[in-house]
Parts: structure tokens; C-alpha cells; sequence
């Protein structure tokens, strides 16, 4: 088989049939460069510590978790919706404003701020605690139809984003084990969502108190304790299938 020139029509073809793929593979790995697995792949080992930092450290781990750890508390002993909401938004607003005050990096509070306050609203404006949470349901719900669509035609969104992280484009598409392994890696990232619905949605749907609190509890189990080892995990897969690949520099020791 030849290899085909730059004029060549059928080269122009395939340019154009990469073009979105390649776009979107661009924009997922400078998000993943600002993010979990970028932050790993900045390392040569992927440590504790590392994986810590991946999640935005302890302070990262606290805007995450303290509104939400919040509200399921006060609301399990309270019941009461404007009180619950209005401490969770008050712990995500100090978060925000000590990073401003410090002159710290502020975008990973300010997403969890305009989260819970955009949460809170809907809440507040129908009253009922279980609608705090339909924003994340239904953010859940778009990333996993992203991931399944991005699986079924065949351009997997894991791989996307660490062929160009990694330095590698889209000729991970060419070798045949690595692009089964991120349809897999994918799907295991697919499976995440799937499951936060599977359970979240029943509860959300049963309109009670004690599913509310049910729910805020579910929604802390499966946040970083599902996500944190499945980033681990990602990252040890993707850094021994792009090994030698691409033009990315290894960290030096």
C-alpha cells in the first residue's frame, strides 16, 4: 500500500473525516491538561500524592465535598430546605472568596459555586430538597449519553482526549489493541455515570425526605470515591499504551 500525497484526493478526504475528531481531541486534552489526568501526566510517577494534587489537593477535595457533606446533614436533621441550601451556597461562597482573598488559582470554586448556587435556585424555587440535585443528574446524564455515542461510533472519548494529551493524535486509532483498550476505558467511564443514575434517579423520583438524604449521601459516595481510582486507573492504562509514543516529553527524574 502507498502512502498518499499531500494533493492526493483521498488524502484530502480523510483530512476532512479527522477534522471533528481531531477538534474535539484538541479541546478534551487542554481540559485534561487542567484536570485530573493531565495533572498526573505532568509526573513521572503516579504517586499519592500526585493523585491528591490530580484532585486539586486538600483544599480541592473540601470545595468538593463540604457543601454537599453540608446540606446532607442539616437537611437529615432539619428537613428544612432554605436553611440546608442557604449553608451549603454560604460554605461554597468562603471557599471562593478565600481563594480571591489568597490570590489562588479560583476556577475550580467558582465552577462548585455557580453549581450549588445554580442547584440552590431551582431548589428553592420549588421548595422541595431532592431538586438540589437534578443539575448534577442531569449533568451525569449527558456525559454518559457523550461517552456511550463517542463508544458506538467509534472514536471513544478517553482516546481522544489521551491521544492528544500524550502527543499521539489520532494514530492510536491505527493499533488495533490500543483502540480496544480506550473503547474499554470509555465504557468503564460510561459506567460510572450509568451508575450514579441507576441510583440517584429512584431516589430523586421518590419525593421523600428520607430519599433526599439518601440521595445527598449517594451523591458524596459515588463523587471522588469512584472517580478518584478510576482517574488512577486511567492514567496507569493510558501511560503504558502511549509509551514511546507521540512527541510528549517524560518528566525528568
Amino acid at each position: 500500500m502507498t502512502d498518499r500525497s499531500p494533493e492526493d484526493p483521498g488524502h484530502e478526504d480523510d483530512a476532512a473525516r479527522d477534522a471533528v475528531p481531531s477538534a474535539i481531541g484538541e479541546s478534551l486534552a487542554r481540559a485534561a491538561q487542567k484536570s485530573g489526568l493531565g495533572q498526573l501526566a505532568d509526573g513521572e510517577n503516579s504517586t499519592g500524592a500526585a493523585l491528591l494534587g490530580a484532585l486539586g489537593g486538600f483544599r480541592g477535595l473540601a470545595e468538593t465535598i463540604l457543601p454537599g457533606l453540608v446540606f446532607l446533614i442539616l437537611f437529615t436533621f432539619t428537613q428544612n430546605v432554605p436553611l440546608s441550601i442557604g449553608c451549603s451556597v454560604l460554605v461554597a461562597i468562603i471557599f471562593t472568596a478565600v481563594r480571591l482573598i489568597g490570590k489562588t488559582p479560583v476556577t475550580q470554586a467558582i465552577a462548585g459555586l455557580l453549581g450549588v448556587g445554580i442547584s440552590a435556585i431551582l431548589a428553592l424555587i420549588t421548595g422541595r430538597g431532592e431538586d438540589n440535585f437534578i443539575l448534577g443528574i442531569w449533568t451525569n446524564a449527558a456525559y454518559g449519553a457523550a461517552l456511550l455515542i463517542s463508544i458506538l461510533v467509534g472514536w471513544p472519548l478517553i482516546g481522544l482526549a489521551a491521544g492528544y494529551l500524550m502527543g499521539d493524535g489520532l494514530a492510536w486509532r491505527s493499533r488495533k489493541n490500543t483502540y480496544r483498550v480506550m473503547q474499554a476505558l470509555t465504557f468503564l467511564w460510561f459506567l460510572l455515570f450509568a451508575a450514579r443514575l441507576v441510583v440517584q434517579v429512584p431516589l430523586y423520583l421518590a419525593h421523600t425526605d428520607a430519599a433526599t438524604s439518601a440521595l445527598a449521601l449517594t451523591k458524596l459516595l459515588m463523587g471522588v470515591p469512584l472517580y478518584a481510582p478510576l482517574l488512577l486507573i486511567t492514567w496507569f492504562v493510558v501511560r503504558g499504551q502511549f509509551a514511546g509514543t507521540g512527541t510528549k516529553k517524560p518528566a525528568e527524574g
